[in-house]
Order: C-alpha cells, then structure tokens, then sequence
C-alpha cells in the first residue's frame, strides 16, 4: 500500500494526514476484496524498515494501527472476516500487541474471508527464521517449509500474550500501487508464482474500481506454473 506520504505532500498536507486517507482506503478494499469472493487479502501496512522513517510519523503509524484495530475489530466481527497480523512482535509496544491479541481472538471463528495485516515484516527476517528452526539433515519439503515460516517465537513476547499460527498460502495476485516496481521484501516465499500488478495510483486514491481492474487483469493472466498454455498441450496431443 505504497504513496500515502507522496498523497499528503502533494496535497500540502503531513504525511500523518496521507495514512489516516490510508486507512479509509484500507477500509474500501476490505469490503471490496470480501463482495467478490477474496478469500485472503494480506496489506503490507509497516515494513521492518520502516523502523528508519522518522520517530513522530512511526509513532503516529503504531497509533493508527492500534486505532484501527479497535474500530474495525467489531466491523470484522459482523461480516465474519478473520483478521490476523504477521510478523515479528517484540518491537511493537504492549498496549497495541493486546490489541492485536483480542482482535485475533474476537475474530477467530470468521470464516467470510481472512484478512491479516503486515506489521514489522520481513519476508527474507521470516525465510531466515525458518531455516535456522530446521533441523539439522532434516528432509525439507516446500509443505514442511512453509510450516517452519509460520512458526512464532513466544520467548521475546510479555507474558500471557498468544500468537496464532497462519497458514502459509501461495499468493495469486501482487498488487503494488505508487508507482514503484518492486517488490520490497514482501512475501517472496509465497509470491514465487504470483501475477504481478503495479499502478501509478497513490494508495489513498486506490478505491474499489482500480481494485477491480487488478482483478480484471488478473482473470485475462495466463498462468501456466512452468507448463505449457492449455491451447499448446491440446495441439500436441492432436499430433498423435
């Protein structure tokens, strides 16, 4: 979700007003992604290096989240939309990681659709967690991987403070809005046969039309996950 602080410049406005329009448009998409059948959309809302932004807006961010988490708990609750966060927790300050806790568990039994947020994540921090968690000649396979990659370490969390496992899915479609073109340490492991989408548009102004047309995009991909085209196939078996 990438150009809330570029929206806020442009508009004359602090960058802390371009993620509260963040937010709205978090909001649209939600409901958007939930009316059409999404059945995970995972926003990449704070990288781990998100930690080098200035002190004043990676404080306003931690309080938004903890403000977000607290009005929409409640909205996930009603649609019946699970709502999880990944990555590392031992940087976020107590009073939001009981908010995270208590939105997990409120939200468990959802079944609609699973939204999880990304907060302090790091794809290539999770891959190297999981490979250090592997057991020394211990037969790997992509299955069993992706299991270690969602494996939580308790022992740097306060005390009765619980995570939940979520299961590692391969992603079908990457969307990255702002302009940029790459794919800054998100969910490597899972996007290995992802269709790629990047937009110009400015994350505050990406509503649930431009959502659409992603998804338009998407359903006129050929996804071939290293085979040939199914017109390829049906031709060669012609030929015999």
């Amino acid at each position: 979700m990438d150009g809330n602080g570029r929206w806020a410049t442009r508009a004359g406005l602090p960058r802390s007003a371009g993620h509260l329009e963040g937010a709205k448009a978090v909001n649209a998409i939600v409901e958007a992604a939930a009316r059409v059948g999404v059945r995970t959309l995972t926003l990449y809302a704070f990288s781990s290096a998100n930690w080098a932004r200035p002190a004043d807006e990676v404080g306003s961010l931690m309080r938004l989240f903890r403000r977000y988490l607290f009005t929409e708990t409640r909205r996930c609750m009603q649609q019946s939309i699970r709502l999880s966060v990944i990555g590392r927790r031992h940087r976020l300050n107590v009073s939001l990681l009981r908010s995270i806790e208590q939105s997990e568990r409120v939200t468990a039994a959802g079944t609609r659709m699973h939204l999880r947020l990304a907060i302090d994540y790091s794809s290539q921090h999770s891959i190297l967690q999981a490979a250090q968690r592997a057991q020394r000649g211990q037969e790997l396979t992509t299955e069993a991987f992706g299991r270690l990659l969602t494996e939580v370490d308790h022992s740097s969390l306060p005390t009765g403070l619980a995570t939940r496992q979520s299961a590692v899915l391969p992603v079908d479609l990457l969307i990255r809005t702002g302009g940029e073109k790459r794919l800054s340490d998100f969910m490597l492991w899972e996007v290995a046969y992802a269709e790629l989408y990047f937009t110009d548009c400015l994350w505050p102004d990406f509503d649930e039309q431009r959502f659409k047309n992603a998804l338009v995009d998407f359903s006129g991909r050929q996804r071939r996950f290293g085979a040939l085209p199914a017109a390829a196939t049906a031709d060669q078996v012609s030929r015999c």
